[in-house]
């Protein structure tokens, strides 16, 4: 499965990795599993790591992925949300999904490298 996902339970950390030609059934098994996994912190602050991801959303499947994120956002409560994407495309992409969602998450940011997200995520969760 090209979305996979740990649980960094002493940080409140969800860290996503999606890999390859990811489909919209296949990020919404990944909420699914989300809402069934009793490991998810309540607040849960969020690394999506779009490095190794191919493919990008069509409007609509970006409008259901928003539409999950607040879902179980309201579930959850969401903590800071970091996305980092090296394509042009999925770097805009993320702003405009960060746009969308930015009332579900204390904070957004997208970058470029890993380890810059998680450094701005180390500020984000020292701050709480």
């Amino acid at each position: 499965m090209p979305i996979l996902y740990e649980i960094d339970r002493a940080r409140s950390v969800i860290r996503t990795r999606a890999i390859g030609a990811v489909t919209l059934d296949e990020v919404l098994t990944h909420f699914k599993e989300l809402r069934a996994d009793a490991d998810v912190p309540a607040q849960p602050s969020i690394l999506l790591d779009l490095t190794a991801q191919v493919s990008a959303p069509e409007r609509d499947q970006l409008r259901a992925v928003v539409a999950e994120m607040k879902s179980l956002g309201t579930e959850l409560r969401w903590g800071a949300l970091a996305i980092v994407a090296k394509t042009d495309l999925l770097f805009g992409m993320s702003r405009i999904l960060g746009v969308f969602v930015e009332d579900s998450f204390s904070n957004i940011g997208v970058f470029r490298q890993v380890a810059e997200a998680e450094r701005w995520l180390d500020v984000q969760l020292t701050s709480r």
